[in-house]
């Protein structure tokens, strides 16, 4: 099985392109890219990330943009598209389409803190990836983006996009990440530390769960396996 794995893998490399285009014109004739730029949208649709509505007067409407990457696995084999949405934050207006844009970033210290429990307490620490990471934050101001080049609707071409949630490129974007992320933990139980609010912390009944948060990536772990279970079931269900 694992060697008929191998060569599906090596036949898809033959016929699809390493090269990353820039020109979505170009892009819209390799029907590998159009698939990945529709597996966005689908992303799109199912984070409820926008409605497509009338474009409003007297607002800043913020350009959109294709980024496209090949992802390779270990070998250097390209094994797939990846076609991602992102907003031209550089045209956001200061106090029009954001206000604070300040995140906290996990400090080494705290890493080692949690390097060090991990083996005075002898549990295991795992790491978790969150896909579209940005797409799971709330906005809490009115921000409009231009409809994506190539995905214009007929019917509506001069419509434009109000967002209920964050993109790649926006400057409140990994604020908002980590509000949302955030608020989600204390209502679990989770609490903050004083010095790093990156590090959150559960304590019941003398067993301890940790997270370590570093944007997209969660590093965590804990005393008893069903607690930690209960960790990875929780994110993937909110």
């Amino acid at each position: 099985i694992a060697t008929r794995r191998s060569n599906e893998v090596v036949t898809n490399s033959c016929f699809v392109s390493k090269i990353e285009s820039k020109n979505v014109k170009e892009v819209l004739t390799d029907e590998f890219w159009i698939e990945a730029m529709q597996d966005e949208l689908t992303q799109f649709r199912r984070s409820d990330v926008w409605d497509l509505v009338p474009r409003p007067n007297c607002v800043n409407v913020i350009g959109t943009k294709w980024v496209f990457k090949n992802k390779s696995d270990e070998n250097g084999v390209v094994t797939r598209k990846k076609a991602r949405i992102v907003a031209q934050g550089y045209t956001q207006v200061e106090a029009l389409d954001f206000d604070e844009t300040f995140v906290p970033v996990a400090i080494l210290e705290s890493i080692r803190l949690l390097l060090c429990i991990a083996c005075i307490l002898k549990f295991k620490l795992y790491q978790m990836d969150v896909k579209s990471v940005f797409l799971n934050g709330y906005l809490h101001e009115e921000v409009y983006v231009e409809q994506p080049k190539g995905f214009i609707d007929h019917a509506h071409p001069d419509h434009v996009y109000k967002l209920k949630k964050a993109l790649y490129g926006l400057k409140q974007a990994p604020r908002a990440w980590y509000e949302r992320l955030t608020n989600f933990l204390v209502s679990q139980g989770y609490r903050k530390d004083g010095n790093d609010k990156t590090l959150f912390v559960k304590e019941n009944k003398g067993k301890l769960v940790i997270a370590q948060i570093y944007v997209d990536d969660i590093v965590f772990g804990g005393m008893y396996e069903e607690m930690v279970q209960h960790f990875v079931q929780q994110m993937q269900v909110n």
